[in-house]
């Protein structure tokens, strides 16, 4: 994690990272005014704090009150050397705790990350650069040396030097690359999350059955992100970049639509429209580009390769960002790699999703063929030994499709987690199975699985799959559990031996898509230094349904982007407006309005937790239409999962409006004890917003321009990067 530490007045200092600040001072006696806490003091906090989370983490997953726990800790120095310090941690027990909680209680405090680095010793490394924003080292642990090469199946390079190329490549696009955690929990099985220290949004995950094979998938998946533009998704990426030449790629292109809003002849094909229109209800303007709100340039266009025949398609960006998320996207040490990983990942989401719905039986991987596979052995008994069955299941539906399946249930809580993994080999797939499974989970993480359920609507439901999609905690049917399987095993291999083995996988793979009758298009980027593409296949790969083009396209950001950012600069007749076009979108009122508009706000202020009816209350309280404000703000009290500062700030607005609203009552009556209920500061604000006077409270001015919104103008520099490297590649190849 990077920490940014700016030099304030006096010896007061400001530490920034991720949405947070932190101000430090020293004591009086150190000539600091005392202002807040000392470094050190946070220092020692943070380990009392990091033990109190394990204590809370353990009661939580257990149901155990922690209203009667209490926990203290105190640094005994030593007096000869004050650098040597005992930290005594003390918890307060209720009595009527068994002693197996007492005990489990003592061993999560054990786990404390603050503890466990202090004792491991940190090493400091202290230098001078040139530029911090500009230093883009990557943050990497040096766990692998370029003398040794360790060979996987699936990488056309050693582990070492695909690490070694991926670091280098997103450190010369300024990408300060951090690791944020580590997972070990079961052997053979590792993950980790790393991400962008100067913009924390861009994050991925990586697993693997070795630390190096963790690392070298969230560097490939870091980078297969950046080339397809998935970290930026639904988002409002600015006016420079909006009236920029180019918006995603230089080869993109813009077309209008026609009369009466037509599709325009130059996107998709007949075999496309088929699918996308098959009502005829499609038009141009649903296809507006949501990254940039330049709807006056056309719809932005993406050129793919129909690989039946070798044709250039062009498909909307607004169509491909609203329903394939990322599948389908994939970096490698070669076209052919990147190929093979794409194609896996759409038959594992495709034939994943035929099995939920279908509420399938898949056969059993019989014990010896898992015997053949000693580490993904190991990693099942360490679920198993944990008290986690495991079964693992041939999920090819007969050896059709190079996929596998390892299912976790957990007897503690009645849930379960269904993993699959695709490859060509049987290993990799199983072992990609086994590792998405325990993807920066921990063994708390596990008791948050979805119960298995027979109800058939429920397991078929299109938002399950996304579910399923997104961190595979979907529903699943107690259906396929049954021993009675639909399938009979087959111990497949599509694999390819040789030089150009990956080259001869993509094609068995591209040939199933063939053989069901499915056509693929294929878009390849290079601007960034790496192989990477993107394969498309239309009603296969979609993860979202392609209704969702026509009636909840990410694109409706377009028609209240510019005036919420713009609220506090809109008159009544503006507002009343915008008011009537919310209603008339029938969007659910508890949507965010960060997902509404496309923007990233803090999550720790007001725009950051602002919902849709809240807004709407806001804005009837500015047009001093108390009656509706006073409906709203009931349903918001009724309902809020805000802070406890906003909620309390619409109590007394609640009050105020029952007062305003009574014949029979005077404000003059009740304001004495509203203030010493609510404060001065939050009557002041309430009484403000009642009256008119104070409008959209909390919510600091900002504009298209995104001013104070730090967090999402991080994420547009992110993009900026990009921006340059494809510019300056097209130059290259003019």
């Amino acid at each position: 994690m990077e920490i940014k530490v700016n030099f304030l007045d006096n010896l007061r200092l400001e530490a920034k990272f991720d949405d947070f600040t932190v101000i430090a001072d020293q004591p009086i006696r150190y000539k600091g005014d005392g202002s807040a806490p000392g470094p050190f003091d946070y220092f020692l906090a943070s380990s009392a704090l990091c033990a109190a989370y394990f204590v809370k983490l353990y009661c939580q997953t257990r149901d155990i009150p922690t209203h009667n726990i209490r926990l203290s800790q105190n640094n005994i120095v030593d007096p000869e050397n004050r650098y040597n310090q005992i930290f005594k941690i003390q918890v307060e027990l209720p009595a009527d705790l068994s002693e197996k909680d007492r005990q489990g209680i003592l061993r999560s405090i054990e786990r404390c990350t603050v503890k466990k680095v202090v004792q491991a010793g940190p090493e400091f490394v202290i230098e001078v650069v040139d530029s911090l924003d500009s230093d883009a080292q990557a943050l990497l642990m040096p766990n692998a040396e370029l003398q040794t090469a360790t060979y996987i199946v699936g990488k056309d390079l050693p582990l070492e030097q695909t690490i070694a190329n991926m670091s280098g490549l997103l450190a010369d696009l300024g990408m300060k690359i951090e690791i944020a955690s580590w997972r070990n929990i079961v052997p053979h099985v590792w993950s980790l999350h790393i991400r962008d220290a100067h913009s924390p949004l861009c994050f991925t995950n990586g697993k693997g059955a070795t630390k190096e094979s963790a690392l070298a998938s969230a560097l490939g998946e870091f980078i297969e992100r950046l080339n397809c533009n998935f970290f930026y998704n639904d988002q409002f990426w600015g006016e420079d970049i909006a009236q920029a030449d180019f918006v995603h790629y230089p080869e993109e292109r813009w077309f209008k639509p026609g009369a009466d809003g037509a599709l325009p002849a130059e996107i998709l094909d007949e075999y496309c429209l088929a699918i996308y229109n098959p009502d005829d209800e499609l038009l141009g303007t649903h296809l507006y580009d949501t990254n940039s709100g330049n709807s006056a340039r056309g719809i932005c266009s993406l050129p793919f390769v129909r690989q039946s025949d070798g044709e250039v398609i062009y498909f909307p960006s607004n169509l491909i960002e609203n329903l394939y998320l990322s599948n389908g996207m994939s970096a490698g040490n070669t076209l052919a790699e990147a190929q093979v990983q794409c194609l896996s990942e759409i038959f594992e989401r495709a034939v994943k999703r035929e099995i939920l719905e279908g509420e399938f039986t898949l056969p059993d991987v019989p014990q010896e063929v898992l015997a053949k596979f000693p580490g993904i052995l190991a990693g099942i008994e360490g679920l198993e030994a944990q008290g986690y069955p495991v079964l693992v299941k041939d999920a090819s539906l007969g050896g059709e499709f190079p996929v596998m399946c390892v299912c976790l249930m957990n007897p503690r809580t009645g849930g379960v987690f269904a993993s699959f993994g695709a490859h060509p080999r049987f290993e990799v797939a199983l072992e990609r199975s086994l590792t998405e499974l325990l993807q920066g989970r921990s063994f708390e993480g596990l008791n948050d699985l979805p119960q298995p359920t027979f109800s058939s609507e429920a397991v078929t439901e299109p938002n399950n799959f996304v579910e399923h999609f997104i961190d595979s905690s979907g529903l699943v049917s107690w259906r396929f559990f049954s021993s009675r399987a639909d399938f009979k095993f087959v111990e497949w291999d599509f694999s390819a031996q040789g030089q150009n083995a990956s080259a001869t996988e993509a094609a068995t793979l591209f040939g199933i898509l063939k053989k069901m009758g499915k056509e693929a298009y294929m878009a390849v980027y290079e601007h960034l230094g790496a192989k990477a593409c993107r394969i498309l296949v239309p009603g296969y790969s979609e993860i979202y349904p392609v209704e969702d083009l026509v009636w909840d396209n990410t694109n409706k950001a377009l028609r209240f982007r510019e005036d919420i950012l713009n609220v506090h600069r809109l008159d009544d007749d503006a507002l009343t407006l915008l008011l009537e076009r919310l209603e008339e979108s029938e969007q659910d009122d508890y949507t965010e309005i960060s997902t509404l508009i496309g923007i990233e706000f803090d999550d720790n202020t007001v725009w950051g937790q602002l919902s849709i009816l809240e807004l709407k209350l806001l804005i009837h309280l500015a047009l001093q239409q108390h009656e509706e404000a006073k409906e709203l703000v009931e349903n918001y009290l009724q309902f809020n999962n805000n802070t406890v500062d906003r909620g309390l700030f619409y109590q007394a607005v609640n009050a105020l409006l029952e007062v305003h609203l009574a014949k029979d009552m005077k404000l003059t009556d009740f304001e004495p004890n509203f203030r010493r209920m609510f404060g001065q500061e939050r009557m002041d604000a309430a009484i403000g917003s009642v009256d008119g006077v104070v409008r959209f409270f909390g919510l600091t001015p900002t504009s298209m321009k995104l001013e104070g919104l730090d967090r999402h103008l991080r994420l547009i520099e992110s993009y900026k990067k990009l921006h340059q490297a494809r510019a300056q590649a097209a130059k290259r190849t003019a």
